[in-house]
């Protein structure tokens, strides 16, 4: 009587690595998670003050012509891309390597784009842009 397909034996041809199977599993787990959570992101701060908006990115380890900043149409997008040179000799640890990590926002208010004003010290991005007048607070006299 033969067995439904089911049922039948395989050859094992190769023992399960658990460390493997735990490494492809970890693996699919960080793809599927949003940048921000698998730490490919890095952390913001962004505020708003009457006439201005502050944002305070931390990119760690990159230089300036590293670092991409654009604003279009009031969503701002901070790039960051770093390569490593090739090792010299034979390696025998070899963590760094090509970086690129990339967020994105809305603006809370609307930013006068040739008004910005970045810094990059000690691995924190600060900008500081004005708002553009029809999105500035008014205080309105009651009479």
């Amino acid at each position: 009587m033969a067995l439904p397909a089911l049922f039948r034996r395989r050859p094992v041809t190769r023992w399960a690595d658990p460390f493997d199977t735990f490494e492809r599993m970890m693996q699919r787990a960080h793809e599927e998670l949003p940048a921000e959570m698998a730490g490919d992101g890095y952390p913001v701060d962004i505020n708003e003050e009457n006439d201005h908006l502050i944002v305070d990115a931390e990119l760690p380890g990159f230089q300036n012509d590293e670092i991409e900043v654009s604003i279009d149409d009031d969503v701002l997008s901070i790039k960051a891309e770093r390569s490593v040179e090739p090792s010299k000799g034979r390696p025998h640890l070899r963590e760094r390597q090509f970086t690129q990590v990339q967020r994105t926002f809305r603006l809370p208010s609307s930013v006068d784009a040739d008004s910005v004003e970045a810094k990059l010290d000690g691995g924190v991005l600060h900008m500081e842009m004005k708002k553009t007048e029809s999105a500035r607070t008014r205080k309105i006299e009651v009479k």
